[in-house]
């Protein structure tokens, strides 16, 4: 029995031993396979889902910030700097991702303790925002405000948008009375808050002291977000004599104009960049603004920046050199001054736009100077306006009849060899007679050089009735095709009379036609005739200077320019390399000939140099190199804004276009005198002979 005891034990015991080790097996096993699974799952995550995972990471931790770069310069064609940048030191605050309103109080008012800031224009809810934004105030104004300013007509509670609205309204009504400092810290406040999310702004850039620098500076630690960094603006070393149209620069507060936001937001731009808003800093705005810097900041889990990285230092933006040399632009703008105060102290500048002048080279269309007077003829003040040049628009008069002396000789109606007609003034039913300036019966017949030379506007009116097939008998209405517009405008356009030039200025604006057809529908047959010598439609002056010279280089229309090249900026502010330069664009061919074009080009010779009484432009006679010229005079009427409904009294506009040298032009020229009360003076000639002059003798020519 014994025996058989020991036999079931020994069996048991064996089986016992057996069966631990499998159970511990098993459990690893187990394990070992939940390790496996979770290796797996670890490894698929960081195969597949690596890249995803630390790109969320680092955008959540990381930021990229951009900085604004110095604006390129803007050089004259000598080398001169007519715009440039004036750095100053600045006050700067880069807004942090959860900085609260609270926060932002306390740092305004520590930062005021240093420096002293001009009060912004505060609004009352401006002034009620940086009042609640104390320590405890808004919790204290919503125990005192009424019940209702908490919840609404049913009793339930309203959302923290409405309720803190009516605490504003609650602190407005109490009142709000902020002596001088705390208008400070307000106006303060209220730049820090308006500021975006990781953005800087400026909180004082001007009239900073080294002793607010040196304190600001000492006590960083505790105003963050608050550093010391520069700000620039323009500045205008040759003075503002063209200003005008170089253009303006929005300021930090005004940022991108709105009309332009999306895209420029969608350009990379921020919504408080400084940006050219008008005119040669508007058109070239991707050229001046340069590229901005980058930095990385990583962003701690408080929201606060706590460690930043330079990626990209930025670029300069770039430098423009212009077509204009300063020294002849102010030449240009004195004698303009000149001749406009001779003609104030004539007394016949009571209507007066005020004038205007430019100076191109007809070979290539670069812009010599422009310049321009606005007078106010309410006040009698005068300011500089030299982009009137491009965008107001004058009935020039007579200067328009090269290109009616062309335009029918490509229509045919004459030729340079058999164009003389007789210059009888023309008599049509209820009109006055139309004629030309000397008295009717001076001159039996004239040539084209002839028509041009005593400015006949009976010979150009002839040459319109023949273009429109016309057949004319004294005092009976006439019968003209119905495309003596389009014909007429037709060939004034190809010269770039009545159509943009393409300048590279924004802004530019084009000439205004007149009716074609009086309300009954009836074509308007006599403003045909005065359309054709220039006594209807209306034309800018940059308009005329490219009709000039296309007639001074040969027939070719050339697109006008201020920008002569673009360089970049080196690292030292220096002047770099060339990334683009000028050349001369023509827009068109017009169909002309060299004998026909010599016709208008004698015609204009001989109305500088040519003899007889009624020889219209020979104040410019005695100007070596010779040159050539059209004078012309127009009706015109001054329209009173603050009186619309009045009789508009006549006024005079007289202007002129002339080139030279006569024998090899480079400089071909468009004045314009308008609504004078008298065309005495010849103010045009005059103003025309003191630029020659000048312009020869800076230019060497003899």
């Amino acid at each position: 029995m014994r025996r058989i005891l020991d036999i079931i034990k020994k069996r048991t015991g064996s089986q016992a031993k057996s069966t631990i080790p499998f159970r511990l097996n098993l459990l690893f096993f187990i394990v070992f396979v939940l390790f496996a699974m979770l290796v797996a799952q670890l490894a698929y995550l960081q195969i597949v889902y690596g890249g995803k995972f630390e790109a969320e990471v680092d955008r959540t931790d990381k930021t990229v910030m951009t900085g604004s770069v110095p604006r390129g310069m803007i050089y004259d064609s000598k080398g001169r700097l007519l715009v440039g940048n004036s750095t100053h030191n600045a006050i700067t605050y880069t807004k942090s991702g959860s900085v609260s309103s609270s926060d932002i109080y306390t740092i305004v008012n520590r930062l005021t303790k240093y420096i002293t800031v001009e009060p912004s224009n505060l609004t009352s809810r401006d002034k009620a925002d940086y009042i609640l934004a104390a320590p405890n105030k808004s919790k204290q104004v919503i125990k005192q405000m009424p019940k209702s300013y908490r919840v609404d007509s049913n009793g339930d509670a309203l959302s923290s948008n409405k309720v803190y609205a009516n605490e504003v309204k609650y602190v407005e009504k109490q009142g709000i009375h902020l002596n001088d400092k705390d208008t400070q810290r307000a106006s303060l406040f209220k730049t820090m808050s308006s500021a975006y999310s990781l953005s800087t702004v400026f909180l004082k850039d001007k009239n900073l002291s080294a002793k607010e620098i040196a304190q600001v500076s000492e006590h960083l630690t505790e105003l963050p977000g608050v550093s010391i960094g520069s700000n620039w603006e323009r500045d205008y070393p040759q003075g503002k004599s063209i200003a005008s149209i170089i253009g303006g620069v929005s300021t930090e507060q005004q940022g991108i104009p709105d009309d332009e936001l999306n895209t420029m937001l969608a350009s990379g731009y921020s919504r408080n960049d400084r940006v050219g808003t008008s005119y040669l800093e508007k058109s070239y705005e991707s050229i001046l603004s340069g590229t901005k810097s980058q930095k990385q900041v990583q962003i701690g889990s408080n929201n606060q920046i706590k460690k930043s990285t330079t990626l990209y230092k930025g670029q300069k933006g770039g430098n423009l050199n212009l077509t204009i040399d300063s020294k002849f632009q102010k030449k240009v703008q004195a004698a303009l001054e000149e001749q406009y105060s001779a003609a104030q102290a004539a007394g016949i500048t009571q209507y007066s736009d005020g004038a205007y002048v430019v100076a191109m080279n007809p070979k290539t269309g670069a812009i010599l100077a422009m310049a321009g007077i606005r007078n106010n003829p309410q006040t009698g003040k005068t300011s500089e306006d030299a982009l009137g040049v491009i965008n107001r628009t004058f009935v020039m008069g007579s200067a328009v009849k090269g290109a009616t002396v062309l335009g029918a000789m490509m229509d045919g109606v004459i030729s340079p060899s058999n164009n003389t007609q007789a210059d009888n003034p023309i008599y049509l039913p209820g009109t006055p007679v139309k004629k030309s300036v000397y008295p009717a019966g001076t001159f039996s017949s004239l040539s084209a050089i002839q028509a041009l030379q005593f400015s006949s506007n009976i010979y150009m009116m002839n040459l319109a009735l023949k273009e429109a097939h016309a057949s004319y008998v004294p005092n009976k209405s006439i019968s003209m095709n119905d495309d003596i517009f389009d014909k007429l405008r037709g060939y004034f356009n190809q010269f770039g009379l009545g159509v943009k030039t393409g300048i590279d200025i924004s802004g530019e604006t084009t000439g205004i036609e007149g009716a074609t057809h009086n309300s009954d529908g009836k074509l308007k047959t006599g403003s045909a005739l005065d359309l054709s010598y220039g006594n209807y439609d209306a034309y800018t002056l940059i308009e005329m200077a490219q009709y000039i010279s296309t007639i001074a280089n040969g027939g070719y229309r050339l697109k006008p320019y201020v920008v002569q090249s673009i360089q970049k900026t080196k690292d030292d502010g220096t002047k770099g390399a060339l990334t683009s330069v000028t050349k001369p664009s023509v827009l068109n061919k017009v169909g002309v000939t060299e004998d026909e074009l010599n016709v208008v080009k004698k015609g204009m010779y001989a109305a500088v140099h040519g003899s007889g009484y009624w020889t219209t432009a020979t104040r410019l006679k005695d100007l070596s190199p010779a040159v050539a010229a059209k004078t012309g005079t127009a009706q015109s009427f001054y329209y009173n804004p603050d009186n619309p409904s009045s009789d508009p009294p006549e006024t005079i506009t007289t202007s002129l276009v002339s080139f030279g040298p006569y024998e090899d032009p480079n400089i071909a020229m468009a004045i314009v005198f308008p609504n004078l009360t008298s065309e005495s003076g010849s103010y045009p000639q005059l103003l025309a002979k003191q630029i020659y002059t000048d312009y020869y003798k800076m230019t060497g020519q003899k």
